[in-house]
């Protein structure tokens, strides 16, 4: 060690980054809201819904623990589904092929919609028509045409829609919004993402039925926005494979990542360009999709704009669901079930580097010249803690999210995961599709709301 070696002193002021390497965690267990302050009113939301599948069901579970709802009727494609929508809900109700009937009813004061994207803008548009509230399942629109178009159908109705996203309404980005509006991030330029999966279901290869057939299958009604195409259960079962009735990684697993990113950021517009990059490597099963895929977004933003980075891997689950954002004072993780905050190590620190090809009186010189202006910062400056907030176990988010849908359909109050806010996610999606089958950078127009690429 040479003459010029740091003292103590100036461990302790330059070397914070060893300190903060070893700061304490504290983890916070974060208590639900939206579901505990719920109180079943004289008047609960009665709701039909739309979609009785994977996700249909799972809404229903869900519902089943919001007092301010209660289901009077489903409606699903396949016949043996009216039974999984009564098991699903817990009792016996109404159930029937076409939706249509429930519209027609002054029983029914908002429709769930559950249903393959492609046929999310004919449901929607219906239910507005007959006066009813919605709430679609995400990605909201299956092409940007059928986005705007239910958008200016929500507004001119005077309608509560609500996009299914569910971690929009989570305690924990509630936590990650309030974190990151405080400020303690700094200027956050980069934003990383992703959701992994490695598994055949969680590559969209679901069972088929041995029932399926055209006789249990509504099929006409099914592919009815669709393409004309032969009856074919692997379309109808696992239509996410296909470009005629899904959206892929980007409709499945991006919009939920876009999603947190628009509510924890505030940033609820469309990016406005987007590369994407991957391609169809493990499922040879006749799939339109890629089984991964990476897509480089530009957002703008109030301090010069944000890179995000989605990517989506359905051929390894290694970190699962995350989304990482880089501050220029404190990093902040989200994953499925906690928000961790790491602090940057910002002490001002003597930048010896840059003097290695100074002679030694020059060094010391500058050094000097630094130690005058940088005292020593007291240790309680440099021993940030890393923070963590968790869920309690059990916690489930799509009950607070379709108990936040209830209470506005009630009051007639906004809420987040509006037509807007959930048309500029599906764009998100959209524009990250166009990109990798266009092979090209996807531009967002705003003057004619297109992509162009």
């Amino acid at each position: 060690m040479n003459r010029f070696s740091m003292s103590r002193r100036d461990f302790v002021r330059l070397g914070a980054g060893a300190v903060a390497a070893g700061a304490v965690v504290k983890t916070t267990m974060l208590e639900p809201a939206a579901l505990a302050a719920q109180t079943a009113p004289s008047r609960r939301i009665r709701f039909a819904i739309v979609g009785t599948g994977i996700r249909g069901c799972d809404l229903l579970r869900a519902a089943r623990q919001v007092p301010t709802g209660i289901c009077v009727g489903a409606a699903d494609l396949y016949e043996t589904r009216h039974q999984a929508a009564k098991e699903a809900w817990g009792g016996d109700i109404p159930t029937t092929r076409d939706y249509r009937v429930f519209l027609d009813s002054k029983d029914v004061d908002a429709v769930l919609v559950a249903t393959s994207d492609h046929l999310h803008r004919r449901v929607t548009l219906d239910a507005v028509a007959a006066g009813k509230d919605v709430y679609c399942e995400k990605p909201m629109s299956h092409k940007v045409a059928d986005g705007l178009a239910m958008v200016e159908a929500v507004e001119a109705g005077k309608r509560i829609f609500q996009a299914g996203s569910q971690r929009v309404s989570s305690i924990l980005y509630a936590k990650a919004r309030d974190i990151y509006a405080s400020g303690r991030l700094g200027e956050v330029h980069s934003i990383d993402a992703q959701w992994n999966r490695n598994s055949p279901g969680g590559a969209w290869v679901y069972p088929i039925p041995a029932d399926a057939s055209p006789q249990t299958v509504d099929w006409d009604r099914f592919i009815q926005d669709a393409p004309p195409h032969p009856f074919d259960p692997v379309r109808f079962f696992r239509w996410r494979l296909f470009r005629d009735y899904g959206s892929g990684l980007g409709g499945d697993l991006f919009v939920h990542l876009l999603s947190g990113i628009q509510v924890i950021t505030g940033i609820n517009t469309v990016a406005s360009r987007a590369y994407s990059s991957g391609g169809l490597y493990h499922y040879k099963d006749g799939r339109d999709f890629p089984d991964l895929l990476e897509t480089v977004y530009d957002y703008p933003s109030a301090n010069g704009g944000i890179q995000v980075h989605l990517h989506c891997n359905q051929n390894n689950n290694d970190a699962d669901e995350r989304i990482s954002f880089f501050g220029s004072t404190g990093t902040m993780v989200v994953t499925g079930n906690s928000v961790t905050l790491t602090p940057q190590d910002v002490t001002p620190r003597f930048e010896s580097y840059g003097w290695n090809g100074m002679t030694d009186a020059q060094r010391k010189q500058g050094m000097d010249e630094w130690r005058a202006a940088h005292p020593a910062p007291p240790l309680s400056m440099i021993e940030g803690a890393v923070e963590t907030y968790t869920v309690p176990r059990g916690y489930d988010d799509a009950a607070d999210h379709i108990a936040n849908f209830f209470r506005a359909v009630n009051t007639r109050q906004h809420v987040v995961e509006d037509e807007i806010f959930g048309n500029n996610a599906a764009i998100g999606c959209h524009l990250a599709n166009y990109s990798y089958f266009h092979r090209t950078v996807a531009t967002w127009d705003a003057a004619t709301k297109t992509i162009k690429g």
